[in-house]
């Protein structure tokens, strides 16, 4: 949301006028470079996002945010989930406050999920793997034939 606010100000008009000067960046661009690893970013990307942060603070404080807590989800510190709240929640970015308060309904589930080495990847590629199938088979043939293609198509 903060970042379509901010966006919106460039935007003035749909009808077929030539456009003055370079094109804003998408909402999609622009969460794309926010949600990227720093270092992963191309100069201009970085370059390009370094100046929307000097010109919104609201965006330098969201891209802050979402950075440190990729970095609890990357280096598995959900002892510092608190901590992140709490500042989130303080801070005057609305969504962003309601995302933290929703983390804090299910704390120990979030903090084990930011700390513990266990993941339910595996079982949730199997997961989609059977809907795709079910998917598929939808409307074709009968439960034996579905049987048969989930056993098989591993």
């Amino acid at each position: 949301m903060a970042v379509q606010r901010h966006l919106r100000r460039y935007r003035t008009g749909r009808g077929h006028t030539p456009a003055v000067g370079p094109k804003p960046p998408s909402v999609r661009e622009v969460t794309s470079w926010i949600m990227t690893h720093p270092e992963h970013l191309r100069d201009g990307d970085a370059d390009k996002l370094r100046r929307l942060r000097e010109r919104d603070p609201e965006l330098d404080r969201l891209t802050g945010h979402v950075r440190k807590f990729a970095a609890l989800m990357t280096t598995r510190h959900g002892d510092r989930l608190e901590e992140w709240i709490t500042e989130a929640e303080k801070d005057t970015l609305a969504p962003l406050a309601s995302f933290a308060r929703n983390l804090r309904r299910d704390l120990d589930a979030v903090r084990n999920g930011l700390s513990l080495p266990y993941s339910s990847g595996a079982v949730e590629g199997n997961i989609n793997r059977l809907k795709m199938l079910k998917r598929q088979m939808f409307g074709r043939a009968g439960l034996d034939l579905l049987r048969k293609r989930v056993l098989l198509a591993r």
